[in-house]
């Protein structure tokens, strides 16, 4: 086991997220170094974590049955070959620390003897003191080979190392885990990491980057063509290839809405599933070999025809770039929600454009995250959050969904599931009573006592990054009283919907 763990794998062997890691450290209770931990420091950090051995592993599966499903991801054991890989790596490692032993047992005989020999050549008083010394060497060395306290980390990151490669991505600096049978891309994509790519298919070449080290697999035929020069410097397709060992690879990461191109996608409608009396659920499902890249918290242009579109919210993960999730609202008299809700069929075709906007996660943010959704509003939220739970590196998340109605909260037991799956997130409802589209006199008064309540109750909240999502009228007067509170704009984000 390696001296020193990233975070990302650390935190995987204790079972929190590298938010709470991170709040350690900023806090002092635990040392670091260049993003890094020592495992004896993370051991004193969590003495709890000597009794579980599969503490992450339970967590991983309640997040998925509880909170995400099987949309977000199915763990699977790796095929054959690659748990062969990962077992003879071990194996390799083992055979290699056993004859490091037996040598160093070689180096002790020498060392006795050649002690020995000076003390035969020494004087009375010194060769006791020597006699003496021998003695030691021998009863520290019996002790150090005798079998001792079994570091409960060193055997839980030995399966996570068969069950897991780890990937680290250079020069970002961004690391990730590959479950299953996942490619790369595939593994960053769920991981929240948002690298450079196309087709996802093999055909277009974007997701071409270098293996600067560890032992990758190729998993999937690939049309396009990598040149023998780039192959001799380990230049790979990350969607075809899979990691059968810890690697390091050189590839671009997304750090800004600029570096998403805009995207002209045909998908074709999976299913259409009602969340309320006026509200209703659209699944977009694009082809295997053009998904949509988007950052979460973006909207797209829907097209139905020549003449019916929308621009809404993107209300899915970009983890999951080829299932588009869109919440539609009921507006009688409005041509697209009316076909949508009376004419809309299942393998009906709808043009994709996008993505849009800049309403997007601040990622190397440190603070808790703060989401305020106004009815609509939690569909560029859901999408954030779950991006937030991918990254794993929140210290806290809150939600709070606000609505006119008891039905304008249209997705209640949602977060109520991630409530109970994840230990650092609380959500809350609450029901205004009145059309959050039109917020003014009276109704700005009663919003600004709801959200003073909130702030009583998380005090903290001025030492976080917040989000508002929702009709205009409603986050105006949000963003303003968190802006009067004294947090600054950089801070506070906002999207209309």
């Amino acid at each position: 086991m390696e001296h020193l763990l990233s975070l990302s794998r650390a935190a995987r062997l204790i079972g929190v997220t590298r938010g709470a890691l991170q709040k350690k450290i900023q806090n002092g209770e635990m040392p670091s170094f260049d993003g890094t931990v020592k495992v004896e420091d993370l051991l004193a950090a969590y003495p709890d974590a000597q009794l579980e051995n599969n503490i992450e592993f339970d967590r991983v599966r309640h997040i998925k049955e509880r909170a995400f499903g099987k949309r977000v991801f199915e763990r699977a054991l790796p095929e054959a070959e690659v748990l062969a890989a990962r077992v003879t790596e071990l194996s390799t490692e083992l055979a290699n620390s056993q004859t490091q032993v037996r040598q160093f047992n070689v180096l002790l005989d020498r060392l006795r003897n050649r002690l020995g020999e000076i003390e035969g050549q020494c004087k009375d008083e010194m060769k006791s003191a020597m006699a003496d010394f021998r003695a030691w060497l021998k009863d520290e060395a019996s002790a150090a080979m005798e079998p001792g306290y079994l570091n409960p980390l060193a055997v839980r990151d030995s399966i996570l190392r068969v069950m897991a490669a780890h990937v680290r991505v250079l020069p970002s600096g961004h690391d990730f885990f590959i479950d299953g049978q996942d490619s790369i891309l595939e593994g960053a994509l769920r991981a929240g990491i948002p690298l450079n790519y196309g087709c996802s298919n093999g055909n277009c070449g974007l997701c071409k980057a270098k293996v600067v080290s560890g032992q990758i697999k190729k998993i999937r035929h690939h049309d396009y063509v990598i040149s023998e020069t780039q192959q001799s410097q380990g230049y790979v397709l990350l969607c075809s290839n899979t990691a059968m060992t810890d690697v390091e690879i050189e590839a671009p990461v997304a750090g800004s809405v600029q570096d998403i191109p805009f995207q002209q996608i045909s998908a074709k409608v999976k299913a259409i599933e009602p969340l309320s009396h006026n509200m209703a659920l659209l699944h977009l499902q694009t082809p295997r070999t053009s998904r949509l890249r988007f950052l979460a918290g973006q909207y797209a242009t829907l097209q139905l025809g020549k003449s019916l579109s929308a621009d809404l919210p993107i209300a899915s993960c970009p983890c999951d770039d080829r299932n588009l999730h869109f919440h539609v609202r009921r507006l009688p008299g409005n041509l697209f929600s009316d076909y949508v809700f009376n004419q809309l069929k299942r393998n009906e075709v709808v043009d994709v454009e996008g993505p849009q906007g800049e309403f997007i996660l601040q990622e190397k943010s440190p603070r808790p995250l703060y989401f305020i959704a106004f009815d609509t509003g939690f569909a560029p939220i859901k999408s954030l959050i779950e991006h937030a739970m991918s990254l794993d590196a929140a210290e806290a998340i809150h939600l709070y969904w606000i609505g006119s109605d008891v039905d304008s909260i249209y997705m209640p037991n949602m977060g109520r599931a991630w409530a109970d799956a994840l230990d650092n997130f609380s959500f809350s409802s609450r029901v205004t009573g009145y059309d959050l589209r039109a917020v003014s006199g009276k109704r700005e008064t009663n919003l600004r006592a709801m959200l003073e309540e909130i702030i009583e109750g998380r005090p903290d909240l001025r030492a976080g990054d917040v989000y508002l999502a929702g009709p205009e009228s409603a986050v105006m007067v949000a963003e303003n009283f968190f802006l009067g509170l004294g947090l600054p704009k950089s801070r506070v984000f906002s999207s209309l919907v």
